[in-house]
């Protein structure tokens, strides 16, 4: 088994997921006291969310890669990026490294290209849903139209993602108003939704959703698992 090493803190309550998926698919694949091979650098938030808000991306990919090379030196044998916003600066991080970064779009790209599915709706930050790092790999290399909600769902997303989720704050009202969102896509023609920011799927369970979510979270520790046993 190969060494997983992860970029965590973007949150915390989503990073914490991702150790627990990863340990769960391991013992599930092979039994007995099996755990995942993990190494995590943790960053500081607050941070980032000022830099994010401040459109300072190069710092951001300065910070990421010197997490992804201290991960490296370490002895991951691939580096995985505990969020989706982030992925933003995945080219700076890839250029850090010689071990391989899996891409959280490309994880669900694939997902949802075995479930032969063509429109698809995102949700997330305001950054990955209007800036094109994430949908173009989707719409590229899988195919598929991606739909966004209007402005003013998209406001509120971005609110309740720094305000309330990454802190750990998973209300009834958020999640019903989430809800509705997907519906709204879902009159327009999706035939699935991405919850592309990796606190979603805590917020919204997949059971009160209709049509088929894309946890983002468990798909991207799929392609890790798969990749450190294959």
């Amino acid at each position: 088994m190969q060494t997983i090493g992860l970029i965590g803190g973007m949150s915390w309550e989503s990073s914490k997921v991702y150790y627990e998926y990863l340990n769960r698919l391991v013992q599930e694949e092979l039994g007995g006291s099996h755990s995942a091979k993990i190494i995590m650098s943790s960053v500081d938030f607050s941070e980032i969310e000022k830099y994010s808000f401040e459109g300072d991306w190069n710092a951001i990919g300065k910070l990421m890669s010197t997490h992804a090379a201290k991960l490296e030196k370490a002895g991951a044998d691939m580096i995985v990026l505990c969020t989706n916003t982030i992925h933003l600066v995945s080219d700076t991080i890839k250029s850090s490294i010689t071990v391989p970064f899996l891409h959280i779009a490309d994880a669900t790209g694939k997902a949802i290209e075995k479930q032969g599915l063509q429109k698809i709706a995102l949700l997330g930050t305001q950054f990955t849903m209007e800036k094109d790092f994430y949908t173009r790999i989707l719409k590229e290399k899988y195919g598929l139209e991606v739909l966004i909600p209007e402005l003013e769902d998209r406001v509120f997303l971005q609110n309740i993602i720094y305000n309330e989720l990454v802190k750990g704050k998973f209300t009834l009202k958020a999640k019903e108003k989430c809800l509705e969102i997907i519906s709204k896509l879902q009159s327009k023609g999706a035939q699935g939704v991405i919850l592309g920011c990796t606190e979603l799927p805590i917020l919204i369970p997949d059971e009160e959703v209709v049509i088929p979510t894309f946890n983002t979270t468990l798909i991207h520790s799929k392609m890790a698992l798969d990749f450190a046993l294959n």
